[in-house]
């Protein structure tokens, strides 16, 4: 696939990733963030007594908010003590909510709430994913990144974010498909192409999420892995849409150019047909 040929194929896969944005959340996306508002976030105090008695703990909710998602406390499971506030309207005659700026809190109370692996049940709903054999294009990948001089590790410190990108140096999750470590990678390369010069001061986190994922959407389609509604999820997530990536169209299109070039996409790399 000549020089020609693969700025073809990338947009191609922005104009399909931004038709897709176009169509607003994917149910996935909507379910997802449906189940992750169940979960509190927690103050300081609280985030302390969690990690005290149970370190592992990752994603923690009450008995009821738990049975809401699907699943269910198993038994002889005890609670993470937390201490919950006793809230109080300041007009007595007003219903009681806990999230209204009109109610006050006067003390706090004990409450129990439970880690995910205490249950069992229905899986939470995850965003997309990506699916598929990368072949060679991962250690090409992996090569381009050396020789670029950026160190590549691997970190189960990191989670739950798959890939962190810090100037120099990417961190990926072990454990992944080798689809999934293929686009982390090549999400995590366009952060350390775009994102470490003067753009970085002058681009939003929404931005620079948006732009990454999508160069990592061009390179993954473009090599034939099956990408599903993922980085239409993952864009979702920060608030990108698709005016945003029409705006750093420039940008994306030209890394992920480069980087198609760079690790030989050819027509080798595609699926058999």
């Amino acid at each position: 696939m000549n020089s020609e040929n693969i700025k073809k194929v990338a947009n191609q896969a922005i104009e399909q990733l931004i038709t897709a944005l176009n169509e607003g959340r994917s149910e996935t996306l909507t379910q997802y963030l449906a189940a992750i508002g169940r979960f509190h976030r927690y103050s300081l105090r609280n985030v302390m007594l969690i990690a005290s008695q149970k370190p592992t703990a990752t994603h923690v909710a009450g008995f009821h908010a738990w049975h809401k998602l699907g699943r269910f406390v198993k038994k002889g499971e005890e609670g993470i003590l937390i201490l919950a506030p006793i809230v109080r309207r300041k007009n007595e005659n007003e219903q009681q909510n806990e999230t209204d700026e009109s109610s006050t809190a006067v003390g706090f109370r004990a409450a129990y709430v439970f880690d995910i692996a205490q249950t069992d049940g229905q899986p939470l709903p995850e965003i997309g994913g990506v699916n598929g054999d990368p072949r060679e294009c991962r250690d090409r990948l992996g090569k381009f990144v050396a020789d670029h001089g950026v160190a590549l590790e691997y970190s189960g410190d990191i989670a739950p974010a798959r890939g962190t990108s810090e100037g120099g140096k990417i961190t990926l999750l072990p454990g992944q498909s080798p689809a999934e470590e293929f686009a982390t990678l090549a999400h995590e390369v366009a952060h350390e192409m775009m994102h470490r010069d003067e753009r970085r001061s002058s681009t939003t986190k929404r931005v620079r999420e948006t732009e990454a994922e999508a160069v990592a959407f061009v390179v993954c389609s473009a090599i034939g892995l099956e990408t599903g509604s993922a980085a239409q999820d993952y864009i979702g997530l920060y608030g990108g849409d698709a005016k945003l990536l029409g705006e750093s169209l420039e940008y994306v299109q030209r890394t992920a150019t480069q980087i198609l070039n760079a690790i030989g996409a050819d027509d080798s790399s595609a699926p058999p047909a």
